[in-house]
């Protein structure tokens, strides 16, 4: 029997017509505003219901409170890096390693930080709304998707293919974790794009299964 605090967050219903899927589009885009100008704390269903154009009636066929809000937000928020992540891999397919990781990298952070205050915003809520199940999920995806790109370099691995998707992973998430608590994301963004392409370059690269040049002896004639 599902957990009481599960129902709760749970949507009521799926939409199913194109005026349906319209007011639920509607309905996330006012939590995002509400939350970015009024704040977790004073965003409620009726602020979101005014700002979206609907009735609170409406709002409640989709949504029961402000936590299935916030969690339906951060879950479409989340599925579009991972669409991002799972579109890369397969364009990177049968290309080089330092090419996979360094596409990898870059399609992740532009995803996740498209958006920088809203991706911040969320990323302090997350913890509110049951966010760790919702990664959990998405892990699991990005696990399969990077795996599967990296078993077609060019260069083979000497190493499993799974256990390196997840040191991408987690690389990518301690950076994405440090920009989005820097306090000015735009400004530390860059720089530390650029060091994260440096590190996750150098580890599959040193995870390959082509061992390095050996330099030649000098000639003693």
């Amino acid at each position: 029997m599902p957990r009481r605090s599960q129902v709760l967050l749970d949507p009521r219903k799926l939409p199913v017509q194109a005026r349906s899927a319209a007011s639920v589009d509607a309905i996330l885009e006012a939590t995002v505003q509400v939350l970015l100008s009024a704040g977790k704390e004073r965003l409620t269903t009726t602020r979101v219901a005014s700002r979206a154009g609907v009735s609170v009636g409406t709002l409640y066929q989709y949504f029961p409170n402000k936590s299935a809000l916030l969690q339906a937000v951060l879950k479409r928020h989340m599925d579009a890096v991972m669409e991002a992540v799972e579109r890369v891999c397969l364009e990177q397919r049968g290309n080089a390693l330092r090419q996979m990781a360094t596409s990898l990298v870059v399609a992740f952070l532009d995803a996740k930080m498209k958006d920088a205050k809203t991706s911040v915003a969320l990323y302090y809520v997350s913890a509110d709304v049951d966010g760790a199940k919702i990664i959990e999920r998405i892990g699991v995806r990005s696990n399969k998707a990077i795996a599967g790109m990296l078993a077609t370099a060019r260069e083979p691995l000497n190493r499993d293919t799974q256990l390196v998707a997840s040191m991408l992973q987690g690389a990518m998430a301690a950076v994405s974790r440090r920009v989005l608590e820097s306090g000015a994301p735009e400004k530390h963004l860059a720089a530390l794009r650029d060091e994260l392409i440096f590190f996750v370059c150098a580890y599959v690269e040193a995870c390959s299964a082509r061992p390095p040049a050996t330099p030649r002896a000098k000639s003693m004639d």
